[in-house]
């Protein structure tokens, strides 16, 4: 009894602190300030500290689910990230921005960045690991062609828990493991470079418990991007013969992946042996180094023909050689270019083949939709196995900019470490 009423007088001191700025109404004290009703519904308030009517009181409604809990409550799975950082009337959290254009140096890590508010079609996701890729330096320098304004968070691509639901997804539940991945101009992704990333439900996805937060991290730009060229824009066929240009690379791999669970004869290149190896084991039926001289032409002797689809991630350098090694009706799908390039194009005409342009940012909702069912579908059957090159905390986001740029030999996906699971 004495137990009881000790907890009863704490409790009841605490909810008049906390309470005392929020309310025009200042609850008493002490007990014996309260009749017994009273006591009674005081105490049940306090035993159950994430009443809604009191939360409305101490939280701005943005900060608020569906049914009137705090964001930073409603998680029911693993420890969320510490509420320290956190205050009543503006909950922040910690993120890397971007203040002006320029090298790796502008990016700094900011410890009260607001934490991004939640509309009825939209999720927060708590991050664990957020993807780097390629463009994000691009933008990062000034240099694409739609810029963000300044500040913003970089990146689009995550892997995490699901924290809050916008009223109107339905396909989700708080707790969930999800990847998000947002590169779209039609979405409204926050940055994922950050603890707390809000995204369009629409570019939000199931994580199948055989995937790893990093491995969940690296399928957005990479797997959709390759998914597009491959079935979307060049319609990839069974037993077709597929080269995949880079294929130790994030995109790469996931090309690899793709068109061998397609059934495509799959041809990937790599710069290093170490890179050919990760090729290999992503289930390539052959292999080249892209360093070695003459190496376009030992590939179609290897074979004894041609390519009917060429997944091409540098243009620039490749594209020459590339429409010299078409079969009938082929298609080149360029996935990137960093200059111009001269070709002839006579090696078109005769094969009726093409150049097409891939561009992930410019896909529909309904796009998404489809290239996110099949990749998680993938996952499901064991296909999809995203390879992770290298790990980097936030603290190091200067550094993996500058990797993913310079670094020779890729071998995989470089992923920003945010929180611990």
């Amino acid at each position: 009894m004495a137990i009881k009423r000790a907890l009863f007088s704490w409790s009841s001191s605490v909810l008049a602190v906390r309470l005392s700025r929020h309310s025009a109404s200042l609850i008493p004290r002490h007990p014996r300030h309260l009749t017994s009703s009273s006591r009674h519904l005081l105490l049940s308030r306090m035993l159950s500290p994430l009443m809604p009517h009191l939360h409305q009181q101490m939280f701005p409604p943005q900060y608020l689910d569906s049914n009137g809990y705090p964001i930073a409550y409603a998680h029911p799975g693993p420890p969320l990230a510490s509420m320290s950082s956190m205050t009543l009337n503006n909950l922040t959290m910690k993120a890397v921005r971007v203040h002006r254009f320029g090298g790796p140096d502008v990016l700094q890590v900011d410890t009260n960045v607001p934490v991004p508010e939640v509309g009825d079609d939209q999720v927060l996701v708590r991050v664990i690991y957020a993807g780097v890729n390629p463009v994000e330096t691009y933008i990062r320098e000034g240099q694409y062609s739609r810029l963000p304004e300044l500040p913003y968070t970089p990146g689009s691509d995550a892997a995490g828990y699901v924290q809050q639901l916008g009223r109107n997804v339905t396909t989700l539940k708080v707790g969930d493991r999800v990847f998000v991945s947002g590169n779209s101009s039609n979405s409204s992704n926050s940055g994922s470079y950050s603890q707390y990333v809000v995204s369009d439900g629409t570019y939000v996805f199931p994580l199948h418990p055989r995937l790893s937060f990093a491995q969940g991290a690296s399928l957005g730009v990479p797997f959709f991007t390759a998914y597009k060229a491959l079935i979307l824009r060049a319609e990839t066929k069974p037993g077709e013969t597929v080269l995949i240009h880079g294929a130790s690379g994030a995109v790469g791999t996931a090309a690899v992946q793709i068109a061998r669970a397609l059934g495509a004869i799959v041809v990937g290149t790599a710069g290093t042996k170490e890179g050919m190896d990760v090729v290999s084991k992503c289930g390539a039926h052959h292999v080249f180094n892209h360093n070695h001289k003459s190496y376009d032409k030992k590939m179609v002797e290897h074979l004894g023909t041609g390519f009917d689809v060429i997944i091409e991630h540098l243009a620039n350098i490749n594209l020459g050689h590339d429409v010299q090694m078409l079969n009938e009706k082929a298609r080149v799908m360029i996935v990137g270019c960093r200059g111009a390039v001269n070709i002839n194009p006579r090696h078109l005409m005769g094969p009726e083949a093409s150049v097409r342009g891939v561009a992930l940012g410019s896909s529909t909702p309904p796009e998404w939709a489809q290239m996110g069912a099949a990749i998680v579908a993938g996952i499901e059957a064991g296909w999809v196995s995203p390879v992770i090159n290298k790990e980097y905390t936030m603290d190091q986001v200067a550094q993996v900019h500058h990797d993913i740029v310079h670094s020779k030999g890729a071998k995989g996906k470089l992923v920003l470490r945010v929180a611990d699971d």
